[in-house]
C-alpha cells in the first residue's frame, strides 16, 4: 500500500534544472532512501517533499490525500515530520522541552488557554509531557532527559532529534543524513533504532551518504543523477545496475 506518492515534480533555480520530472511512491511501513552523486538533486528532492522548497510544478499525496508543501508547518500538520542534516534543536532548553515542543503540532489548546493555566490546557501539557518521556525512552536518551540539549553527546543529539520528530504522531519521518559525523559504533546503533522504527510500523524516507549504511537499511531506494530517477527498487538490483555503477564509478564523487 503506498504512502507517499510524488508525480512529474520539477524545480529550477535560475537556469538550472535540479528535479526534472521526478515522479516516486513510497510504501506504508518501509525505510526507502534517496541516493545519488553530489548534485544529483535528492536534498531538493527531500526539501521539496517536506515543504522548505516550492516546487515549479509536481503533485503530492500521503496516505491517499493531496497535500501542498508550501510551508513546513502544514506538512508536519499533514503528517511528514523530518530532520536536518545540521542539528537545529533549541540548544538552551532541556532535552524534554525539545521533544515537547515536536507534539505541540498535534495539540488542540490555544496560547490563551496556556497562559491562564486551564484544566483542559493542563491536561494536555501533561499528556505531551508523559508522551515525550515515552519518545526519550523509546530512543535511548530518557536519562538525559533534563540536560540542556546542548550538553548531550553529538550522537545523542542526533537521537533527540528523531524523538523530536516522532512526537508529532508522523505518518512519515523524513531523515536528511541522520548519520553525519557519527562514528562507526554510533550509526550501527542508528540502523538498529531506524529498523525499529520501521518494524513498529513507522514509514522511513532518508537521504544517506554513508553508502554502506543505507545499502543494508533500506527496503528499497531511488537513485538520482542530474536530477532525474535513473533507477529504483530492491538496494541488490540498483547495486547491479549500470547507470548507477556510471553515475557513482564515472569520475564522479559516491553518495
Amino acid at each position: 500500500m503506498s504512502l507517499l506518492q510524488i508525480r512529474h515534480l520539477n524545480k529550477r533555480f535560475g537556469g538550472v534544472v535540479a528535479v526534472n520530472d521526478i515522479s516516486l511512491t513510497v510504501n506504508a511501513g518501509e525505510i526507502y532512501g534517496l541516493i545519488g552523486p553530489n548534485g544529483a538533486g535528492k536534498t531538493t528532492c527531500f526539501n521539496l517533499i517536506t515543504g522548505m522548497y516550492r516546487a515549479d510544478s509536481g503533485e503530492f499525496s500521503l496516505a491517499g490525500k493531496r497535500y501542498e508543501p508550501q510551508k513546513v508547518e502544514k506538512v508536519t500538520q499533514a503528517g511528514i515530520a523530518r530532520t536536518f542534516q545540521n542539528l537545529r534543536l533549541f540548544n538552551e532548553m532541556s532535552v524534554l522541552e525539545n521533544v515537547m515542543i515536536g507534539r505541540h503540532v498535534r495539540t488542540r489548546n490555544g496560547l490563551w488557554a496556556a497562559i491562564s493555566r486551564h484544566r483542559q490546557a493542563r491536561a494536555e501539557e501533561a499528556e505531551t509531557e508523559r508522551l515525550a518521556w515515552h519518545w526519550l525512552d523509546y530512543t535511548g536518551i530518557a536519562q538525559f532527559a533534563h540536560y540542556r540539549a546542548s550538553d548531550l553527546a553529538y550522537g545523542h543529539q542526533r537521537r533527540l532529534e528523531i524523538a523530536r520528530a516522532l512526537a508529532s504522531e508522523p505518518k512519515l519521518l523524513a531523515l536528511d543524513e541522520p548519520a553525519a559525523g557519527m562514528n562507526a559504533a554510533e550509526k550501527v546503533a542508528l540502523g538498529d533504532l531506524l529498523r525499529r522504527i520501521r518494524d513498529d510500523g513507522k514509514t522511513l524516507l532518508i537521504i544517506e551518504h554513508d553508502v554502506k549504511l543505507i545499502m543494508g537499511l533500506c527496503d528499497r531506494l531511488s537513485v538520482l543523477d542530474y536530477g532525474k530517477v535513473i533507477a529504483e527498487g530492491e538496494p541488490e538490483v540498483v547495486r547491479s545496475d549500470p547507470e548507477v555503477i556510471r553515475a557513482y564509478l564515472g569520475g564522479r564523487s559516491h553518495v
